[in-house]
């Protein structure tokens, strides 16, 4: 099992940015499959961005396309998230998730695929 803690979440301006990281603990972290997700208020949590156990594919999707970027330092065990150009609309809990048991080296899209969660942090973008 891996124990995620996501941390970076605030209240920005429209336009501003928040990087939000994703440390992992209690198992190798290196090789492991990482997603982050989001869930809005009255909202079903959605996919954001994905990276693959190998780090060399990234996925997004198509609201964040251009503006979020998802990376991995392997040495501090960390996933990062940065978000650029925010708006509105981005405001939500943002989860990261990990695989780290996967054999595979496809980017994974759905909630389903990912073991482990963290408990989220907010964003708030205002206008």
């Amino acid at each position: 099992q891996v124990q995620l803690v996501e941390s970076g979440g605030g209240l920005v301006q429209t336009g501003g940015s928040l990087r939000l990281s994703c440390a992992a603990s209690g198992r190798t972290f290196s090789n492991a499959a990482v997603g982050w997700f989001r869930q809005a208020p009255g909202k079903e949590r959605e996919f954001v961005a994905a990276i693959n156990r190998r780090g060399g594919s990234t996925y997004y999707a198509d609201a964040v396309k251009g503006r979020f970027t998802i990376s991995r330092d392997t040495a501090k065990n960390t996933v990062y998230l940065q978000m650029n150009s925010l708006k509105p609309e981005d405001t939500a809990v943002y989860y990261c998730a990990a695989n780290a048991d996967t054999i595979y080296t496809s980017v994974f899209t759905r909630e389903g695929l990912y073991k482990d969660w963290g408990q989220g942090t907010q964003v708030t973008v205002s206008s």
